[in-house]
């Protein structure tokens, strides 16, 4: 089998597709891929250092002023015929395109030439790229019941995003043993992404202070860039309180603490219903199309999650939320339960029999 991978411009959309690219290949370990992405973007180090071919394309997306919008549209349909040349070269039995906009031209560059097409779409609002495929691939694969009803029934599928079925396979290690903390204390992680919350850290100067009087642990993550002005911010704290830049190893961490206050990134939500944790939701309002609210929305209606939106924040009614669950073990539990309902942790090995199915093999 030889596949085509396309997914550009975040980590939303290379991990999940790197994630379903490593499932197929312990199936079928003579499987040849192919990323292609851009030329300057995450995918373009992250994927080559993983040992995977890779190839760049000059691409833009239509954003900026009318005249920059018209400048990436001439540049995307010149990109068509590099897609077209790569896809001769290889000659892939199926292109998957996970978003962004690198995706758009090698997919529809594949849908021209009649190979097989798929798409991912992780979040609950349909991306430019996906929409603008929508009508050209054979089949689609979605995370959320919302963007489920905006697809084509007939070819759509609700399967989730690849990245749960890696977080219930891994080996995970312990919480308390990562941060030395007692075993029977409860621990809260809160985490803004990757990179943190400058907003979000201006907020935790009080609430991590109010919190040192609480019976539990509290890990808050900063964010590299902004952990070395918060430190002198929030001043000396009690030994239950853990303030770090970045966690290496947040798999772990998710499955074993009792509660996560987070984004509501689709690969981070993916991970908290499959390993069925209690949560509350904190969305950020800086993403194309507020998804973000729109993913977490899903959980809260089916009681799989709280949500708090960022502009409803103050620290006192923070922390009293945090309270509310973490010293409410039913109502912990029953978000944990209804998570865990949400949940696709075999989302790799049902993408992969759709496509098997969709190559008659």
């Amino acid at each position: 089998m030889k596949i085509i991978v396309s997914a550009g411009g975040t980590g939303g959309h290379l991990y999940p597709a790197l994630a379903l690219v490593n499932y197929i290949k312990k199936q079928q370990p003579d499987a040849e891929f192919l990323f292609v992405g851009t030329t300057d973007r995450l995918e373009s180090q992250v994927v080559p250092e993983l040992g995977y071919a890779y190839r760049g394309l000059h691409v833009k997306g239509l954003v900026g002023n009318p005249i920059q919008k018209g400048i990436n549209a001439a540049i995307f349909i010149r990109s068509l015929g590099a897609s077209r040349k790569i896809l001769k070269e290889f000659k892939p039995d199926i292109v998957i395109g996970f978003g962004g906009y690198p995706s758009a031209s090698i997919v529809l560059a594949a849908a021209n030439m009649h190979i097989k097409t798929m798409i991912h779409e992780q979040n609950s609002i349909i991306g430019l790229t996906n929409k603008i495929l929508i009508k050209r691939v054979d089949e689609i694969i979605c995370c959320y019941e919302m963007a489920y009803k905006q697809f084509p029934a007939e070819k759509t599928k609700l399967l989730g995003n690849p990245r749960a079925s890696v977080v219930t396979e891994q080996q995970l290690n312990n919480v308390h043993d990562l941060y030395d903390i007692a075993p029977d204390r409860k621990v809260v992680l809160i985490v803004m992404g990757s990179l943190g919350s400058a907003t979000i850290n201006d907020l935790m100067v009080d609430a991590l202070k109010k919190m040192q009087s609480e019976d539990y642990d509290v890990i808050y993550v900063t964010g590299r860039a902004h952990y070395d002005d918060f430190i002198p911010q929030v001043g000396e704290l009690d030994s239950s309180i853990h303030v770090v830049n970045y966690i290496n190893d947040l798999p772990s961490v998710l499955s074993s603490c009792d509660l996560v206050v987070s984004r509501a990134g689709a690969t981070t939500l993916a991970e908290i219903t499959s390993l069925g944790i209690a949560s509350i939701i904190i969305p950020s309002p800086y993403v194309v199309a507020n998804h973000q609210e729109y993913n977490a929305r899903e959980l809260e209606s089916k009681d799989a999650a709280l949500m708090i939106l960022e502009k409803d924040l103050k620290a006192d009614s923070f922390v009293e939320t945090i309270n509310s669950v973490l010293y409410d073990d039913e109502k912990r539990e029953s978000l944990k339960t209804h998570a865990k309902a949400m949940g696709k942790p075999n989302a790799c090995a049902d993408i992969y029999q759709e496509i098997l199915e969709l190559l008659g093999e």
